[in-house]
């Protein structure tokens, strides 16, 4: 049968999601969790990968396995073997054509970012830190300039394997609780650092260090010496995949109601 399941983590310990010879992913440490569970070798492929010190509120993977179990026997089973950093949080069966990459119609990412003039201490790792004041109105006309379908080569990492630098953003909103901002992207798909690289001139902007048309004329040069510095990946959570309604699986988990 083929198995889907919802993942968080933390990914401060980790180098990123897939799998390494270095063993310090999170895609090694949950296949060899489930591999104890199932006594035998398990493969999983995910729903979208994350770099290293990146989070996870519900990364969605699948599998098949000629193990029949019960579906609280896959979250309780393969939890007892996975390190208190990781943990799964659902289980469902799903129809052989389901594929956890293919079938998602978009993906959810959110930053969240500290204003303050003292760093992060309880919260590093878990957040992103800025220290100079942010204009949130500057940011959100900046933001909208990149909303629809564009080529985003200005924001692609250079190790991109992307077969196309063209994606549809489709959301992107900014909030803020206190000393906390919350930018939450939605796309079909993300280039490879893009929304760190996104974030980068966003801050730039937010800090007035470039005016709000700045986005557009990076944007339209296609080139990522145009844009600004990668972000640090501290404070960047992958909210997971959306799937049509058919699926029947989670939209969401309980970390989604702790992140600010």
């Amino acid at each position: 049968m083929r198995l889907a399941l919802g993942i968080s983590y933390n990914g401060q310990a980790y180098d990123g999601w897939q799998s390494q010879p270095s063993g310090r992913t999170v895609q090694d440490r949950l296949e060899r969790a489930l591999a104890q569970f199932a006594v035998q070798p398990v493969s999983t492929v995910c729903a979208g990968r994350t770099d290293a010190g990146v989070h996870g509120l519900m990364q969605v993977v699948h599998f098949d396995t000629p193990l029949e179990r019960e579906e609280f026997s896959w979250i309780r089973g393969t939890n007892r073997f996975l390190p208190p950093d990781i943990a799964v949080q659902w289980a469902k069966v799903v129809p052989d054509a389901f594929h956890s990459r293919a079938c998602a119609t978009s993906r959810r990412y959110a930053y969240v970012v500290l204003e303050s003039q003292v760093r992060p201490s309880i919260d590093a790792g878990r957040v992103g830190w800025v220290f100079r004041p942010l204009d949130d109105a500057a940011m959100r006309e900046a933001a909208a300039m990149l909303l629809g379908q564009h080529d985003f080569t200005s924001f692609r990492a250079s190790a991109c394997q992307a077969k196309s630098p063209v994606k549809t953003l489709k959301r992107i909103e900014i909030t803020r609780r206190g000393a906390y901002r919350r930018f939450e992207f939605e796309a079909d798909a993300f280039l490879h650092h893009m929304i760190r690289n996104i974030m980068g001139c966003l801050l730039a902007i937010g800090q007035g260090h470039q005016p709000p048309s700045w986005m557009a004329q990076v944007l339209a040069a296609r080139d990522r010496d145009a844009a600004a510095p990668t972000f640090s990946p501290d404070g960047l959570y992958f909210m997971g995949p959306v799937y049509a309604p058919e699926w029947n699986l989670p939209s969401r988990t309980a970390a989604y109601d702790w992140l600010p």
